[in-house]
């Protein structure tokens, strides 16, 4: 991929984004992009970089290793946050720990424990998003809607993670009616919640091909990857496999 590629696509998606916003009523100042650079190498990245980009989503904590490992020395590429979008384990809550400035999949007890554990063995605190799952979908990981306001109590009680907001992941579904019921189902949450003293400012929420919904519905974050990148190898199902019991 060319650096004259990435450039357009970013100023492309960034054009269409502050285009939803506009067809929404909201002001595109409230919205910000996370570029998903899953499967994609550190050239790339760097790339990225060039572009005035520093944030960068990753569902693998491997490939969060693996890039820091490449990029942490270059010159070329100073000050990047690696931002843990998918399902993690607790037994690679370390590196995570270690390397990320952001989790946005933090979904049960169980790992809020083990991320805390670690995070003050690093001397760390970093922001977090509890991930809700707001379809029925079985290929979705993320907290019962109903276990959202225990977990919000638990998390109080970990000052190492900074709560500040919530994330979802919509039905795989053509219709753009149950795909925005999956949003509006978040923002809910987050009012709800709002109203027992949460403050929840930031919903991450939408991706490439949803995220005009997503920003109709009060998304202040979408997580955009094959749009600027282009597509990748791997179907969705290499990220997100099927739910069940941890085996950790």
């Amino acid at each position: 991929m060319t650096a004259d590629t990435l450039r357009e696509r970013w100023d492309a998606i960034r054009g269409r984004v502050e285009a939803a916003c506009h067809d929404a009523g909201r002001d595109p100042a409230e919205v910000t992009i996370l570029p998903v650079s899953k499967t994609f190498g550190p050239d790339v990245i760097r790339e990225a970089v060039g572009l005035g980009l520093h944030r960068f989503g990753e569902n693998k904590v491997q490939e969060i290793r693996d890039k820091a490992q490449a990029l942490g020395s270059q010159e070329a590429a100073p000050g990047i946050d690696w931002v843990m979008i998918g399902h993690l384990q607790t037994n690679k809550a370390g590196v995570v720990a270690r390397l990320a400035t952001e989790v946005q999949s933090l979904d049960r007890p169980r790992l809020a424990a083990a991320l805390d554990r670690q995070l003050r063995a690093e001397g760390r605190a970093i922001d977090v998003l509890v991930q809700v799952k707001t379809s029925d979908e079985p290929s979705k990981y993320g907290l019962d809607p109903e276990q959202l306001l225990p977990f919000l109590d638990e998390l109080a009680c970990y000052p190492t993670m900074r709560v500040q907001g919530l994330m979802t992941l919509a039905i795989n579904t053509s219709d753009p009616a149950t795909v925005r019921g999956c949003f509006r189902r978040l923002r809910e949450l987050r009012d709800d919640a709002a109203a027992r003293g949460h403050q929840l400012p930031r919903l991450s929420m939408g991706m490439s091909g949803d995220f005009p919904l997503a920003i109709a519905e009060g998304a202040t974050e979408v997580r955009i990857g094959t749009a600027i990148f282009g597509s990748r190898p791997y179907p969705d199902s290499y990220y997100w496999p099927e739910s069940g019991p941890e085996t950790n």
